[in-house]
């Protein structure tokens, strides 16, 4: 309870720091979306229509109402909703996030227990090295070899977009995940086209997040596996493979837990340079295309989506974190 009651604050002030760093801008966004484009008089309606004509504490309360409403403005530009970006550009960089967290967990927890439980062994020189390889390794460097690689010469996968042009013309969207769209219409063939082009960009981006967990684990894991509670179920003859998983590693998981979803949360925002890289079209490089183009509205829409799920992911975080660990409690 304290820490649902902590969020309303939290979002408070996430919105209000959105609302003034998008102030403290300099130049006119209207002038600067749409200067020498449209007229004076044009610019003016569009100054009005974007509220930017009334008083500061005005659009400050206008814009937490919206806000709270879901209700985040149309575009300068293209006259798009806010919201459809969210819904359209937003369940793209969904579906890419969800497939590449899952190969960082599956990879990340299960390279750095192995490591953390052979330690100074061949296993976990391996894995501590890469673990720092992959870390270190430059997002859209990896993402060029993997085309070179799987695309340009072995031909095996498509480089890039989320779906080829006659799947993307005839797929009719519900959820716009197109994974489950495909499944939902039953087409198979659509559904393995957009299986292609989701591997390369999903597993680069899964791989690079892992290396933060490998480590993580290995060292979290060390840490429990001297703790008392490990030294008695060993003295009580419980296997060795029982005494890593039920005993060192639960207890091994709230950091883990803490920083795979903070990892989660900054990807709901967008994975920049993997959907440039692979020309995915994701929230991230919507954001990137409207900064560009100085759309104030767009860029504080976006931002603001992503700063309230940051929040509830941070929440869910704490929950899960109360139920690994009882001691937990907030």
């Amino acid at each position: 309870m304290t820490r649902l009651a902590l969020a309303i604050p939290t979002v408070l002030i996430l919105l209000t720091m959105v609302f003034g760093l998008m102030r403290v801008a300099p130049g006119d966004p209207i002038q600067a979306a749409l200067g020498g484009r449209v007229s004076a008089e044009e610019l003016e309606q569009r100054r009005a229509a974007a509220g930017l004509d009334k008083p500061l504490a005005e659009q400050y309360f206008e814009y937490l109402g919206n806000a709270l409403t879901l209700d985040l403005g149309t575009t300068i530009n293209d006259d798009r909703t806010v919201t459809s970006i969210i819904v359209e550009n937003g369940s793209a960089t969904l579906e890419l996030t969800m497939i590449a967290f899952a190969i960082a967990l599956i990879v990340g927890v299960g390279v750095g227990l192995l490591a953390g439980r052979y330690r100074d062994t061949y296993i976990d020189l391996g894995g501590r090295l890469f673990g720092i390889l992959i870390y270190a390794a430059p997002v859209f460097f990896t993402g060029y070899l993997a085309q070179l690689l799987f695309s340009g010469t072995l031909g095996w996968l498509p480089s890039s977009g989320r779906a080829s042009a006659i799947v993307e013309f005839e797929l009719e969207t519900v959820t716009h995940i197109y994974l489950i769209d495909t499944l939902i219409a039953g087409d198979f063939d659509a559904f393995w086209d957009v299986t292609k082009r989701l591997i390369l960009p999903s597993v680069t981006l899964g791989l690079l997040i892992s290396g933060v967990l490998i480590r993580l684990v290995r060292v979290n894991l060390l840490q429990t596996m001297r703790g008392d509670y490990v030294e008695a179920a060993r003295a009580r003859g419980i296997p060795e493979r029982r005494v890593v998983i039920q005993h060192a590693f639960r207890n091994a998981l709230v950091p883990v837990v803490t920083v795979a979803g903070l990892q989660f949360a900054i990807l709901l925002g967008g994975a920049v340079l993997t959907e440039q890289t692979f020309n995915w079209p994701g929230i991230g490089a919507e954001l990137i295309r409207y900064l560009n183009e100085r759309d104030y509205i767009a860029v504080q829409g976006i931002i603001t989506v992503f700063a309230l799920a940051v929040v509830i992911v941070s929440l869910l975080i704490d929950l899960v974190n109360a139920f690994i660990d009882p001691r937990v409690r907030y």
